[in-house]
């Protein structure tokens, strides 16, 4: 049985959000639908799954499903994918290879779980229902003894990139992965063309996998069925920022199969 980790206190004292994986196909369809309502619906994504109303893709069969359920009407209002080193084999490999040249990470590959499809729906974009995402995710690391998190995060195209040009510039100037750990991405943003007047608003989960101790593996790139820039980050758990490893990777275990 799952075990579910809790956050928040809701009005009669019980917890607000719970935290599990998803253990049906229907479980799934509603992180799917979620995904929808975020990244079409409210980013204004072109998604082509085979079904309308759904973000859906071949990777997901693959794939774990991390969901945060509001406890008093059971709605999933936060999602995760995880993508085990096994499943990706099975998969052919990784999405973020899709976007991205990761001949200098492949040796990694092996101890790396990939990250993906990460939303919170907007009236719950709190501290409680990220710090149970990672919660779960840093047991899933620790269950599986895995030493690396990958994974594409993206920055809003909606300006013409002016802004993700501005991120990328800021953040590499501090987080920019080693030479040997550098990616190259398969559509890359015109980073030369791109101009902004002063830096721009890190996106807040670029922000945390900052601040947990991981790279930008190098420039981004352009994801036009998505409008995004995408960056690859690379986060070995051995750079992990002391006080988030005490907070996550010492109780993360806390949501278990």
């Amino acid at each position: 049985m799952l075990r579910e980790r809790s956050a928040g206190i809701g009005t009669g004292g019980e917890p607000r959000f719970v935290v599990g994986y998803a253990r049906s196909r229907g479980e799934i369809r509603e992180a799917q639908r979620l995904r929808y309502a975020i990244f079409a619906e409210e980013m204004g994504a072109r998604l082509a799954g085979p079904e309308s109303g759904v973000d859906e893709d071949r990777f997901d069969a693959f794939c774990e499903h991390l969901l945060v359920r509001e406890a008093a009407s059971g709605e999933v209002v936060g999602t995760y994918r995880i993508l085990s080193p096994d499943a990706a084999r099975e998969a052919g490999g990784c999405y973020s290879s899709q976007e991205f040249d990761l001949t200098r990470v492949a040796h990694l590959l092996p101890r790396a779980v990939e990250l993906g499809r990460s939303c919170i729906h907007p009236d719950h974009r709190t501290g409680a229902v990220i710090s149970l995402l990672w919660a779960g995710l840093a047991g899933y690391m620790v269950r599986g003894g895995y030493e690396y998190l990958i994974g594409c995060a993206s920055v809003s195209l909606a300006d013409g990139g002016r802004s993700a040009a501005a991120i990328y510039r800021e953040i590499a100037a501090r987080h920019l992965a080693p030479l040997e750990y550098r990616v190259f991405p398969r559509c890359a943003l015109p980073l030369a063309g791109l101009h902004a007047e002063g830096p721009g608003t890190v996106p807040p989960l670029v922000k945390g996998y900052l601040r947990f101790g991981a790279w930008v593996g190098g420039e981004p790139a352009w994801d036009p069925d998505f409008n995004t820039a995408d960056l690859f980050i690379l986060m070995p758990l051995a750079r992990a920022n002391p006080r988030y490893a005490r907070h996550y990777l010492g109780s993360g275990h806390a949501v278990a199969a």
